[in-house]
């Protein structure tokens, strides 16, 4: 299906501000402004960005440790976040949640999460409260190829037939589960769409480095949940750029594989070559994109090193929604 030109600028408009979004936070870290473990989405900006770009705001998403990308790809707001990785009360959840755990209700992010697997069961049943309220909505958890391998999740996807709950399992294999290949972790041969398929819900597989295959997928995907047939999973075979997380010296690693990827499987790399090659954008166009990004991220990072900092009061507020 070919989209329009607005839709394959906003496209690439929303990759690239992941991408520099994150690649900002890899020289950010170094400074020792930022708190805690960061974990880098830079090289799966198609797998988010082609999976929401179909959804609604009805519609829920749960991210994993590695979240930054879902988040701002289900529009959370760029300067909150930057906010709320360098510790503000100006953040998007006030300094409490940090990078691993970012959340806004009003864009349908339920929030990312620190244990892998963890985020399944809470989109069960963010699916079967949609299921319940009528409105069509759908949640998707997205998780890594090592959450294919916890309990939580089997758990999660068996519940999620047995009850035909409107949930999408997404697993972005970028082929490491922290340090370890997904070869080796994985005993079905690598192949995670298969485990979820033996839960007895349909499967899909795509091309994560590759914004159409991941948008095209999606679409039938959805169009298969919304109408009513219970949940669905997909696979996509991506890449993950950076280590598992900052300061990660990526021993595992083999010799040239990081510059190999960089240079044959870059989503926004692809992308490009694919749009202006077929003339439906130019490269004048796609750097006006990146000049306004670079702008946009910079300023957001003046304004996170500017933000109020949390007081010794506020440790004691946001504990319970009522009490």
């Amino acid at each position: 299906m070919q989209l329009s030109r607005e839709a394959l600028l906003r496209a690439y408009r929303q990759m690239k501000l992941i991408r520099e979004f994150e690649e900002r936070l890899h020289v950010e870290i170094m400074t020792g402004e930022i708190a805690g473990f960061t974990h880098l989405y830079s090289g799966q900006e198609a797998v988010a960005v082609g999976v929401c770009e179909h959804l609604t705001a009805d519609d829920k998403i749960i991210s994993t440790h590695r979240g930054h990308g879902h988040c701002l790809a289900k529009g959370v707001e760029v300067k909150g976040m930057m906010k709320e990785i360098w510790g503000s009360r100006e953040g998007t959840c006030k300094g409490k949640g940090g990078s691993m755990h970012i959340a806004s209700e009003e864009h349908g992010m339920l929030g990312a999460n620190g244990i892998v697997g963890a985020g399944a069961p809470i989109a069960v049943g963010a699916a079967i409260a949609a299921k319940l309220n009528g409105k069509g909505g759908v949640s998707i958890t997205f998780s890594g190829d090592g959450a294919c391998n916890q309990g939580t999740t089997f758990e999660a996807m068996n519940f999620a037939v047995v009850t035909k709950a409107p949930c999408i399992f997404i697993f972005e294999n970028n082929h490491y589960s922290e340090h370890t290949g997904y070869e080796y972790a994985v005993g079905t041969s690598g192949d995670i769409a298969s485990r979820a398929e033996a839960f007895g819900m349909k499967v899909w597989r795509g091309d994560g480095t590759d914004f159409m295959s991941v948008y095209d997928t999606m679409r039938d995907v959805l169009e298969y949940v919304r109408a009513g047939h219970g949940p669905a999973s997909v696979e996509f075979d991506t890449e993950r750029f950076f280590g598992h997380f900052e300061g990660d010296p990526q021993r595992y690693r083999a010799d040239g594989e990081l510059d190999r990827i960089r240079a044959e499987r870059d989503c926004l790399r692809k992308f490009r070559d694919s749009v202006t090659g077929a003339g439906l954008l130019s490269h004048t166009e796609l750097d006006s994109l990146d000049a306004e990004i670079l702008d946009l991220i910079q300023s957001a990072v003046d304004d996170a090193r500017a933000a109020e900092r949390p007081t010794a009061e506020d440790v004691l507020t946001d504990v319970y929604i009522s009490y």
